[in-house]
Order: C-alpha cells, then sequence, then structure tokens
C-alpha cells in the first residue's frame, strides 16, 4: 500500500510508502465509504426534510459541505477581501518548511492520541524525554526538565506552585491557612512585562500585596537593570516584618529595551535568602551560540527559564518550553509540572519534529543571523548594552532654550517617535520594528531581529533598507522641530487665526481660524466655525504643495482645527500662516455676502408682496367695483374698455431693491443697474518659478521682480507652455494687424507689450495683461 503527496513549492510527486495499518485501512475503505453515502443520499435527504428545523444555520442545513467549499470558506477568513488587502499592509509570517513540520505535529498528535493506551504512553515518553535533553544540551542547561505549554505566563505560575509546595510544607493539607500565617512575596523588575505580577495573583489567589516591584539603577548602571542594593534591602524588611521571600522574576532581556539583569550577584542573593531564581527574556536565545556573554550565561545556574522558541526559529504553534531544575517529581506533579495522562505529552511532538528537521547547525544559523542583523549596522540609542540583541532608540533635538540661562537641553519629542517608528514599520515591513513605551526615556522604536527575524525573513539588504528610510526621514523631523516655533509665533501674531497647542502631534502644528463673533448664539457660531474650517482644509489641500492638511487623528484631536503634518527645510512658514489666514478671511466674507444677499433677497420678497397688494387695491379703485362682478365686468368692459398702464417691478439683486419696468418697456432694453461688489478674493500671488510648488523658498527674493520684470517673466512661461501671449489691440489695429504682431519675434514682442502697458493711449483692456501676470 501506497500514497502519493506532493509536497510544498514542488512539482514532482513522492511515493512514501505506507506501513500503518490504519492509514491503509483508511485508504482502502475510503471509495466504499463514498460509494455508500451516494447511494443513501436520496433517502437521508427525504428523511431530513422530514425532521429539519428552520433556526439551523445555512451552513449546517442539508447534508453539509464539501471540502473544497469548507477550505474557500476559511481562505476567506484568513485573507479576508481583497479591498482590504490593498487599503491595509499588514506582516505575513514567513512559513517554510521547518514551520510545515510543525503544523504537521499537530495532526500526528491528534492521530497518535487514538492509540492503545500502552503504545501511546511508550511514544510520548520517547517524545518528551528526547525534546528534553536536546533543549537542555542546546541551552546550556545541565539535568533539567521541562514543562511544556501554550501561554507564555503557565510556566512561571507552574513554577510558582512548585515553590510554594516546597516553602510550605502543610499547603497540600491547610492550603491558604498557611499562607495567611506566613505571607509569600514574590520579586518582579520594573522593567517586567506589563501585567505579570497581577495575573499571578489572580491565578495563585494570592492578594496583589504579595508582589513586590524591584525599581531598576536609577544612579548607577543601566536604567533598565533590576537595583539589586535595593532589593536586598527590600528583602530584609519583608523578613523583618514576618513575610516570606518566595520567588525573584530576572530578566535576560528585558520586554522593552532587552538589558541583562545582573543575574550572578541575583543569583547569591537568592541563595542567601533561599528563593527561587526564574529568568526569561529574548536574550536566553544566544545561550546556543558558541560564544555567550558572561551576563546572559549566568542564567544557566537559575533554578528555571522560560524559553520562547517559536520566535526564535520561526516555527508557529510550538509550545512554550520552561526548564527547571527540582528534586522531588510528586511536588512536580502537583506543581502541575509533569502529568500522569500520557496525551498533555503529546504537546511536545510538533517541537520534537522541527528540531529534528532544523538540526543544531539549523538552530544555531537562525539565532546567529538574528544576532548579526544588529552589530554594526544600528547604533543603540537608549543605553550602552552592546550584548543585547535589541535596539532601542528615540528621535531628539538638542536646542539651546532661553529661559535657561541658554544651556542646552536633550528634548525627546515621543510624537515625533511614534511618527518615525511607523513610518519605518509601513515602509519597510520585513524590517519588524514597532513602537514601545518606556518608563523613563518615553515612546521609542525598538528593533529586536530575534523576535522578528526568523518569522517575517528578514535579511541583511532589510536593515540597509531602513538604515536608508532613518536618514532620509531624519532631515525632515529635524526640520519640523526646528520650524515649529517659528510657526506658533507667526500664527500668533496673525490677526483672525488662533494657535492650538497639540503636544501629541508630530507634524508643523495646528492652527484654528477664529470666526469673528457677532452677537450670534454659540451654538450658530459653534455650526459657522466648522464650516469655515472645513472649507479652509478643503481651499488648502487643493493647492499644489508638499504639505499635507488634515483634521488631525481620530481620536483625541482638537475640532475644528487644520493640522499641518511633516515640513523639510525650505518651507516658507510665512507664506504658509498669511495664506491659510487669508484664504479663511476669505470663505468668511463669502459666506457673509452670501447670508447678506439672502437677507436681502428675503426683505426684497416682503416689498414686493406690499408693492403687489397695494397696486391691486389702486387698480381696484381705478376700475370700479362694478368691474369686479363677473358677468357684469365682462358686459361694461365690452361696451366700455378700460384702458390702465402696464406697471412691473423688477428685483436687483445687486442693489437689493425693487425697481420700476417702465424704463425697460420704454427703451425696448433691460438695464444694467448697479455695478456688483467685487468678490473678496486672496492677494496672494507671489511669483514662482517653474515647477516650484507653493510654500517653497525662492532663490530670488520677490522684491527684485519690477513690474516690467514680471509680466516679461510670465510671457516667458507662456512661451514654454507654447501659448502665444495674450496681445491688447489697440484702438486702430485690424485683423491683420493682429496676425502680424502675433507673428513677431519674441523678444520685440516682450518690449511692444511693456511700452502698451505703460503708455497713456492704452485701451481699458490692456490691464487684463498686468492681472493674468500678477496672477500667474
Amino acid at each position: 500500500m501506497a500514497c502519493s503527496v506532493q509536497l510544498e513549492g514542488c512539482s514532482c510527486w513522492r511515493i512514501i510508502p505506507m506501513v500503518d495499518p490504519t492509514l491503509a485501512e483508511m485508504g482502502k475503505n475510503l471509495n466504499e465509504a463514498m460509494k455508500m453515502l451516494e447511494d443513501n443520499q436520496r433517502l437521508e435527504e427525504e428523511n431530513e426534510k422530514k425532521y429539519a428545523r428552520k433556526d439551523i444555520p445555512g451552513p449546517l442545513q442539508g447534508s453539509g459541505q464539501d471540502m473544497v467549499s469548507i477550505l474557500q470558506l476559511v481562505q476567506n477568513l484568513m485573507h479576508g477581501e481583497e479591498e482590504e488587502e490593498t487599503s491595509q499592509s499588514y506582516r505575513l509570517q514567513n512559513v517554510g518548511e521547518q514551520g510545515h513540520m510543525a503544523l504537521l505535529g499537530h495532526s500526528l498528535a491528534a492521530y497518535i492520541s487514538v492509540l492503545d493506551r500502552e503504545r501511546l504512553r511508550k511514544l510520548t515518553t520517547r517524545i518528551l524525554s528526547d525534546t528534553t535533553l536536546w533543549l537542555c544540551r542546546l541551552f546550556r542547561y545541565e539535568n533539567g526538565s521541562a514543562y511544556y505549554h501554550e501561554d507564555d505566563r503557565e510556566g512561571l505560575l507552574k513554577i510558582c506552585r512548585l515553590v510554594i509546595h516546597t516553602r510550605y510544607e502543610d499547603y497540600t493539607i491547610e492550603g491558604f491557612n498557611v499562607l495567611y500565617t506566613k505571607q509569600p512575596v514574590i520579586y518582579i523588575s520594573s522593567a517586567a512585562r506589563t501585567g505579570l505580577g497581577q495575573a499571578l495573583c489572580n491565578q495563585l489567589g494570592l492578594p496583589l500585596s504579595c508582589v513586590c516591584r524591584v525599581p531598576c539603577n536609577t544612579m548607577f548602571g543601566s536604567q533598565h537593570q533590576m537595583d539589586v542594593a535595593l532589593l536586598d534591602r527590600l528583602i530584609k524588611e519583608d523578613v523583618e516584618s514576618g513575610k516570606l521571600p518566595l520567588l525573584l522574576v530576572a530578566n535576560a532581556g528585558t520586554p522593552g529595551a532587552g538589558h541583562t539583569d545582573k543575574l550572578g550577584r541575583l543569583k547569591e542573593l537568592c541563595e542567601q535568602y533561599k528563593m527561587w531564581l526564574h529568568v526569561e527574556g529574548v536574550n536566553l536565545a544566544t545561550l546556543a551560540l558558541g560564544y555567550v556573554s558572561s551576563s546572559v550565561l549566568a542564567a544557566t545556574k537559575c533554578d528555571s527559564m522560560t524559553l520562547t522558541l517559536g520566535s526564535w526559529l520561526g516555527l508557529p504553534a510550538v509550545p512554550t518550553v520552561t526548564l527547571y531544575r527540582h528534586e522531588d517529581p510528586s511536588l512536580s506533579l502537583a506543581a502541575g509540572l509533569t502529568s500522569s495522562q500520557p496525551v498533555e505529552k503529546l504537546r511536545a511532538l510538533p517541537l520534537w519534529l522541527s528540531l529534528q528537521y532544523l538540526g543544531h547547525d539549523g538552530i544555531v544559523e537562525r539565532i546567529k543571523h538574528a544576532s548579526q542583523l544588529v552589530s554594526n549596522r544600528i547604533i543603540h540609542s537608549v543605553e550602552d548594552e552592546l550584548s543585547s540583541p535589541v535596539v532601542v532608540f528615540k528621535f531628539f533635538q538638542e536646542y539651546s532654550n532661553r529661559g535657561i540661562c541658554g544651556r542646552a537641553r536633550r528634548i525627546p519629542n515621543c510624537a515625533l517617535s511614534l511618527q518615525l517608528g511607523e513610518q519605518l514599520a509601513q515602509l519597510v515591513p520585513a524590517s519588524g520594528v514597532d513602537v514601545v513605551e518606556l518608563e523613563d526615556e518615553g515612546t521609542c522604536v525598538r528593533f529586536s531581529p530575534l523576535m522578528t527575524s526568523a518569522v517575517l525573513g528578514t535579511e541583511i539588504q532589510d536593515i540597509d533598507q531602513l538604515v536608508d528610510c532613518l536618514k532620509m526621514k531624519i532631515p525632515v523631523l529635524t526640520s519640523t522641530l526646528q520650524l515649529r516655533e517659528e510657526f506658533e509665533q507667526e500664527v500668533r501674531r496673525t490677526v483672525g487665526l488662533l494657535y492650538i497647542e497639540d503636544l501629541g502631534w508630530p507634524g508643523l502644528g495646528v492652527v484654528r481660524y477664529n470666526y469673528h463673533s457677532d452677537g450670534k448664539n454659540d451654538d450658530k457660531q459653534e455650526k459657522e466655525l466648522e464650516k469655515i474650517n472645513t472649507e479652509l482644509l478643503k481651499k488648502l489641500n487643493e493647492l499644489e504643495s508638499d504639505l499635507t492638511f488634515s483634521l488631525g487623528p481620530e481620536f483625541g484631536g482638537q475640532k475644528n482645527c487644520v493640522y499641518i503634518g511633516m515640513v523639510t527645510e525650505d518651507l516658507d512658514v510665512s507664506e504658509l500662516v498669511e495664506t491659510i489666514a487669508a484664504t479663511g478671511r476669505e470663505i468668511e466674507e463669502n459666506s457673509r455676502l452670501l447670508e447678506n444677499m439672502t437677507e436681502v433677497v428675503r426683505k426684497g420678497i416682503q416689498e414686493a408682496q406690499l408693492q403687489l397688494q397695494k397696486a391691486n387695491e389702486e387698480r381696484l379703485l381705478e376700475e370700479g367695483l362694478l368691474r369686479q362682478i363677473p358677468v357684469v365686468g365682462s358686459v361694461l368692459n365690452w361696451f366700455s374698455p378700460f384702458q390702465a398702464s402696464a406697471k412691473g417691478r423688477t428685483f436687483n439683486l445687486t442693489a437689493g431693491s425693487l425697481e420700476s419696468t417702465e424704463s425697460t418697456y420704454v427703451s425696448k432694453a433691460q438695464g444694467t443697474g448697479t455695478t456688483p461688489p467685487p468678490t473678496p478674493t486672496s492677494s496672494l500671488a507671489k511669483q514662482r518659478l517653474p515647477g516650484q510648488k507653493a510654500f517653497k523658498r525662492s532663490l530670488r527674493s520677490s522684491d527684485g521682480f519690477s513690474e516690467t520684470s514680471s509680466i516679461s517673466h510670465c510671457d516667458d512661461l507662456e512661451k514654454m507652455d507654447q501659448r502665444p501671449p495674450a496681445l491688447c489691440p489697440g484702438p486702430e489695429q485690424g485683423p491683420l494687424e493682429m496676425e502680424k504682431a502675433e507673428e513677431q519675434k519674441e523678444v520685440a514682442q516682450a518690449q511692444t507689450d511693456t511700452e502698451d502697458i505703460h503708455s497713456d493711449k492704452s485701451p481699458p483692456d490692456c490691464t487684463k495683461v498686468e492681472d493674468q501676470a500678477s496672477q500667474r
């Protein structure tokens, strides 16, 4: 009996001999089972209709779904809709052949669990002993036992139970009464994972007072290492108060900055007070390398350690391993570190298969590759921790503060660091960078290749690309931070604009156009303010510039404001602020003009109604009462027609008044009326070079342009666009003369236009040339 299997990524088929009788029997009976189902399908459908329930969901109705439909549904749920994939980028784990072995382990574990108890016991014992031995040798942890668990905090929880059973002899009999007489204390570093102490107390049934948070060094050494002297003092105080120091959780690579505690000194302190030392952290992965730093090598002397092999080696769905040393197997069984159920021992099967597939060289190569991605490529910025394979950096700017005697201060900007981290993660997703919040430094960008490189497939070229992106983004961040103060000053001195302080915004700043109140209520004024600033944002986005204008963040942003994003050093801040103020005034004036016109129209309609009513009354008096009677009036009008003059009214929108139409009937033409007021427009039409976008500092000053040179420059731009310049016909010029003028040379034509503009005999239409040139 043989089975054909197609390997992933391979076009060939391999014939694998099937020695398992159960699998052979499954293949033999497959066709017979399918045939039986097809023969009885009609009968089952008839019976199903009799007992069908209408409240069963769609996929469960009928005789079920086929395998292709179910797998298609799973694929749609995994990858989502096409629109979501294009609009939002996400990191996809790199599942190689070693990952396929781990996934295969879960399927084999389900199959092996149906074996008879004796065969299952022998198989699980072999798998568990092999995996434990390999891990202890790989990570230099001699004579250790292993506990395999899904939750990475579950191993530490079982260790705490083991220590409680060890230190409290009557705990199995008396339970919490023993803990009440002598309260246990668990010491955790302040740089540990968030919520770790609370999770332990909840699972163990202990009050939060049983967890002691040990501060890190503040005077000497790293800011992320546990203060050993302060820990010694805290333990002595707890002993004197009748408490029992139980366990210490140390870090070989803190979750945030990746720093390693002084494990050697901590081990001596634990031996002095008979405490249990548990170590966890990403730096434990370097124990598998040939050269290990002395600070991390001290972790091999601890009482227990937690290893997250899935992220280190890029293995999906493999369990986390907690290695420990203890001599009493009965207490380990009571704490839940070992189990008498053979099925639970199958948790190690995916890891057992993956370790054999990788081998010693493959395991070391992956950890070594991740460690080398850090060396000599990115500089550590938070602390000088050269032995850590974790890099944490942040953006900061040195400047002189006039309020503190001109001393230079290093002021980090958390908002800019957050923006930098998000942009790097988007530009180089294979690098695995993310943003972390540290207690003292604030927002930082973290690069931890041991946790991400095997999963994402990070290579050296990805790190080179990351460094290039850093070099490209840093000048933009620097110029944005430097121009913030100038932008704030320009906004505060500009009438009509209000500067909004938002420390969480990483861009140039936040501005709001102030609506001039004229006695309106607050609700109407707020709506008017929102309308003006919304229109202002729309107008600014229509400009051809490199700036980004938005409404700000989705949550926590100010209302009715314009948020300005990152800027470069060639930004003309004064022009930007002046344009915002002028555009806001234009929108406000247009809004008031429309509002006034609406009011004028309303009053005009009321006046027209009154005049029409008055005209009807006058017509009634002129015609008499008899002419208003339907039958009598018709007869009277037939015998004696009434000659009445036609009186009409017209409403002038510009003047806002009613006017008589008598002049229209006399002249047979409608009058022009009053000249409408000019529409308020922005006076900001600065000269820009070809291809230069708005708000950029030009190389030539705008004061150096005369009126003549500005027109000549506009003519040059028209020639570049291959469009003939606008010519102004003189009083005596005809069509032939116009054609000859267009065929003249460019220099003579520009001189002629300039002379015509400055001459007194220029026609009124020539002013359009100057207006067009100034607008361009």
